[in-house]
């Protein structure tokens, strides 16, 4: 069983806490990707990450100055945001850590697909960034379906819980001789579930933690999970989806 995660825009160094234990699978195309990116203008950039000119410079000086083998952080330490700050990794104990070695990854536009230990730096590149390169179109294009076969080569079962700008470049590859469960957080208003970011993001996180502390290898033990106040919606739930709505609300139909 393989779980996917989606990575943090916002990332930190942490040689540390955690050893490196290896370099990511696809490093040699991180590679090709760290060398058009430096070959991109200022404004060039800006407009490729979208983002406001102190984290342009931000990022285009790392890109500069990046160096792929050295002052290396775990990936499961060097991205910061809500659902890393909830799976808390850092306070895992031994077995919870030996766990997400095996089972999670954590996709990346820059990275392909990296195990919890492998190690790199901070940089910036969404998966649905308008990035052509070598004749790909897009970051889809040019990851095509190595993501997808790196992570079922020898697992059948992938738990969904990245985002859709991630796990796209997943689905379009799965096929009827694959579990691929895509797990869903929200709240149940109107007779419809209702995604907020801000709390898919925390809970998400809270699931990671919940897997590797009790270990879980069958997908019917995620629905388990009762992190913030979540439980399992069977009635909105399917084979391929499992839905948590928070407890205690009142309405019970699903549309």
């Amino acid at each position: 069983m393989k779980i996917i995660i989606s990575p943090a825009k916002k990332m930190n160094v942490n040689t540390d806490s955690y050893e490196v234990t290896g370099m990511p699978e696809f490093i040699d195309d991180t590679r090709v990707l760290m060398e058009k990116i430096r070959a991109l203008s200022f404004q060039e950039a800006r407009e490729l990450w979208k983002c406001n000119d102190s984290l342009t410079e931000l990022n285009y000086r790392r890109f500069r100055e990046m160096d792929l083998e050295r002052a290396l952080t775990p990936a499961v330490l060097a991205y910061e945001g809500l659902q890393y700050q909830h799976m808390a990794p850092g306070v895992f104990t031994s077995g919870a850590l030996s766990y997400i070695e095996e089972h999670l990854r954590i996709l990346s536009g820059f990275y392909g697909v990296l195990s919890p230990f492998d190690g790199v730096v901070p940089y910036r590149l969404e998966m649905q960034a308008k990035l052509s390169v070598g004749g790909s179109r897009d970051l889809y294009d040019f990851w095509g379906d190595r993501l997808y076969k790196s992570l079922t080569g020898d697992d059948k079962v992938v738990i969904n819980l990245a985002s859709r700008e991630y796990f796209r470049c997943i689905e379009k590859y799965v096929t009827p001789k694959d579990t691929f469960i895509t797990v869903e957080f929200g709240e149940l208003t109107g007779g419809k579930i209702r995604q907020k970011g801000t709390l898919a993001k925390m809970a998400r996180g809270e699931m990671v933690r919940f897997l590797a502390e009790n270990r879980i290898e069958s997908p019917k033990e995620i629905r388990k999970f009762c992190g913030l106040g979540f439980s399992y919606f069977e009635e909105g739930s399917a084979e391929d989806k499992y839905v948590f709505v928070k407890a205690g609300n009142p309405e019970t139909q699903f549309g």
